[in-house]
């Protein structure tokens, strides 16, 4: 039944309690995929692209029918406080996005994305790019149908980034990428000119378990919730979870176990921001992570304290204890190997810190060209090569460790941004904890939780109650801005290498 005549408080009361059915629908998929990515058997892939499409069409027919488009004009000029209007506009926002693409082809989106993802990693383990270009060619069309619905006035492209990243302009972010290309490649070149080298001491192979046993060691260190979480191996790292159960991921290296402990700090951080969420709003906007600032969370853990002297001071021992073949490894030398700039590698999640970035502007340049026409699926490789060859100085030998080695593009084209906006976001908020705390002596007495508090207190509690430019500017003082980051990464790696 349609409520047109609905009062506000019945409307704001409906309009919540339909919320709350969608949240648990789509966490109910979350954990549908963490199982397909995590445990599921390789023959449940059919399968489990149906129940995730069901689960879709489901939500998108939940959202989109005549009682929420009631309730939200029902809500159009009420006096609503304003806990209450954030949560309304969030809504609307989704509801208005949503509206006007057809259920099927939301079904279709969703089923294509979860069968993409078991041919990608076949294709990834075959090296194997044709097989895996009808399918992206296919995700390219549905979503190029998908942002005409949308909104046809604009390009697909930008349609596709607004549904991450609504309230950060997409001139925003080409403003942030412009600043990085201007400063991060002339850094990178004075490093490779000054001839320092800092300490690789990893010589390998270091046992899957061992790796396995000091990954969950640093969750320990850090403080994370076992009640509400718990960790595995995935083909690529991530994190699925909401305040109540937040789940990490990791990967192991055999060569370098450096690179399993900074993924499972990374996903660590993306944890604490689920976990930090008010448990009182569970289902609605106040309860739910910013996405555009989800990155900065996992950022900071990662670089702002796992890359840090101070946490080499406190966490060698632990280290040590794991590790086996490295008893006369110094903080120095663990310090120069978590940050060491190699500019050679290939890999996006592999990379050091500072070129990160540049993987991160290829993939979105390449995302773009590709769905506005610029760039036909079969020339992604090529186009991939010459990219990196150009930022980073060095060509992909294969398509498994070039175009196919991020699992993104299974589920579309525009993925890549937050990654480099939530490192931007993480260097203020640094500048910002650290006018209030003192940071490195807490790491170093191994007192995580006020600087837990912190992030829970002026990021996560929030929920959406406020737009990305308006959360940053609540929890540092200043608006968005890429000069932060370029500040902190000069001024670190300046120092370590002595330039």
């Amino acid at each position: 039944m349609v409520t047109t005549d609905a009062d506000t408080p019945d409307a704001y009361e409906q309009l919540l309690e339909r919320n709350r059915r969608l949240t648990n629908l789509n966490y109910a998929s979350m954990y549908l995929n963490w199982d397909q990515q995590v445990t599921m058997p390789e023959g449940g892939a059919p399968g489990r692209a149906q129940q995730l499409s069901a689960l879709s069409a489901t939500t998108h027919e939940l959202l989109v029918d005549d009682d929420v488009a009631a309730w939200l004009d029902a809500l159009a000029d009420a006096d609503l406080t304003d806990e209450q209007a954030a949560n309304v506009r969030e809504i609307r926002n989704r509801y208005e996005r949503e509206a006007p693409v057809p259920a099927h082809l939301t079904e279709e989106l969703s089923q294509t994305a979860a069968e993409n993802q078991q041919i990608w990693q076949a294709a990834k383990a075959d090296d194997d790019f044709e097989s895996f270009a009808p399918r992206l060619e296919t995700m390219r069309d549905l979503q190029r149908q998908k942002a005409e619905h949308i909104d046809p006035e604009k390009s697909p492209y930008t349609v596709l980034y607004e549904g991450s990243h609504q309230y950060v302009p997409i001139e925003t972010m080409e403003g942030i990428f412009e600043t990085l290309r201007s400063e991060i490649p002339p850094l990178v070149a004075e490093i490779r000119e000054s001839g320092r080298d800092l300490a690789d001491p990893w010589e390998g192979p270091y046992p899957d378990a061992n790796q396995e046993a000091l990954s969950q060691a640093a969750l320990d260190f850090l403080g994370y919730d076992r009640d509400r979480g718990r960790m595995d191996t995935a083909p690529h790292p991530f994190m699925a979870g909401n305040q109540f159960d937040a789940r990490v991921t990791t990967r192991f290296k055999e060569s370098d176990p450096m690179d399993a402990l900074t993924a499972t700090i990374h996903e660590l951080g993306h944890a604490t921001y689920q976990l930090g969420l008010r448990q009182d709003e569970y289902g609605t906007p106040l309860g739910a992570a910013r996405m555009s600032i989800h990155e900065s969370q996992s950022r900071f853990w990662e670089n702002h304290i796992g890359r840090t002297k101070p946490f080499w001071e406190a966490f060698l021992p632990v280290f040590k204890d794991h590790i086996d073949g490295h008893g006369d490894l110094t903080v120095q030398e663990a310090y120069e190997a978590a940050n060491r700039i190699y500019p050679n590698n290939r890999i996006r999640v592999e990379a050091d810190e500072l070129t990160y970035h540049m993987h991160i502007i290829l993939r979105s340049e390449i995302g773009r060209g590709v769905v506005e026409g610029d760039i036909g699926v079969e020339e992604i490789p090529q186009v991939w090569n010459d990219k990196m060859d150009e930022y980073l100085g060095v060509r992909p030998e294969t398509d498994s460790e070039g175009c196919l080695q991020d699992i993104h593009w299974t589920g579309g084209f525009a993925a890549f941004h937050g990654y480099t906006l939530g490192s931007v976001v993480a260097a203020q908020l640094n500048d910002a904890i650290r006018d209030d705390l003192d940071v490195d002596g807490l790491v170093r007495e191994r007192n995580f939780e006020p600087i837990h508090k912190w992030m829970t207190e002026n990021v996560h509690r929030h929920g959406q109650r406020y737009t990305t430019p308006d959360l940053i500017e609540e929890a540092t003082g200043q608006e968005l801005s890429a000069e932060p980051f370029v500040d902190y990464a000069r001024e670190k790696f300046e120092n370590l290498y002595e330039l």
